[in-house]
């Protein structure tokens, strides 16, 4: 499903090696874990897999097509169609509600709004918090909001979270 082969990232305005000949093959149904020190590189290797950064070197293979060069347009249309994200910070949105956060992805897929008020409803019941889909981030717990995050990456049913 991924593989890097030889991938290389180096931030040149700064000469630093965030990655440096990277080889990783990662099957349909695997579960990863990325460990290491601060400053190690699993920030950068997870928005290279994640395709919200590129390589400078090496290639990136999903699902045996080779993303590294695609451009911009091409990625952002692989990440809205294939991967969820949760976010180390959540990165939700303040002014929308909980139910406007983990419908949004849906949004950007052209889903009319009563499917994906649906959809949303029901990945957030299943993270617990179906009680909460009129609440912003603001009125809710560091769990409650990593919770929504989460239902955020699942409500496309995303190949790769």
């Amino acid at each position: 499903m991924l593989k890097l082969i030889h991938a290389s990232k180096i931030y040149h305005e700064s000469g630093v090696w965030a990655l440096r000949d990277i080889n990783l093959t990662v099957r349909t149904g695997d579960y990863v874990s990325v460990t290491g020190a601060s400053g190690s590189g699993k920030s950068t290797l997870m928005h290279v897999l994640g395709l919200l950064d590129t390589l400078t070197g090496g290639s990136y293979l999903l699902d045996g097509e080779d993303v590294s060069r695609l451009p911009p347009q091409a990625l952002a249309r692989l990440r809205s169609e294939r991967i969820g994200f949760v976010f180390q910070r959540f990165q939700l949105m303040p002014g929308m509600t909980a139910l406007e956060n983990v419908a949004m992805p849906l949004m950007f897929r052209g889903v009319p709004k009563g499917r994906r008020d649906r959809v949303a409803r029901s990945v957030l019941k299943r993270v617990g918090l179906g009680h909460r889909l009129g609440h912003y981030p603001r009125q809710m717990s560091g769990g409650q909001q990593q919770r929504v995050g989460i239902a955020r990456a699942f409500v496309t049913k995303p190949e790769v979270v």
